[in-house]
């Protein structure tokens, strides 16, 4: 399974197409609050940007929590499927992730990154890739 991963931020100027095509194109909603992928400053104006994303644990901690089962781990290469007609909006799910990459909406709807790679593409300095879960490098 392909996972997503952030290799070059260098590059990164802060443009956020990745969060806009991850909200609009998977979540089908144009709202900061409602991407799978987060671009954050890094500490000030010249030190760059972070993308906070899922990194595919496994096992994943926010499907442990998961009171319902809404949130379940992926059976190859890590990550979450989120089944939203399960989901209470407790937020445990987000209490638990360690890179803090699930965010509540404001009716505290969890959105996280489902690794599909549709923000890829829309990222113009070619920041973020997708690559086979044994080849993941830290980002």
């Amino acid at each position: 399974m392909k996972t997503l991963t952030a290799s070059r931020m260098e590059r990164c100027i802060g443009c956020h197409s990745c969060s806009f095509a991850c909200a609009r194109l998977v979540h089908k909603l144009l709202s900061w609050n409602t991407a799978g992928i987060r671009i954050a400053s890094s500490g000030g104006l010249s030190t760059g940007f972070v993308a906070k994303v899922c990194m595919a644990c496994s096992p994943a901690p926010c499907a442990e929590v998961c009171p319902t089962g809404a949130m379940r781990g992926r059976k190859k290469g890590g990550g979450v499927i989120h089944k939203k007609d399960l989901c209470i909006r407790c937020g445990k799910c987000a209490e638990a992730c360690p890179v803090d990459a699930i965010y509540l909406d404001l009716k505290d709807r969890p959105y996280v990154c489902i690794h599909c790679g549709r923000c890829v593409e829309f990222c113009p300095h070619e920041c973020l890739e997708m690559v086979e879960s044994d080849e993941r490098r830290d980002s």
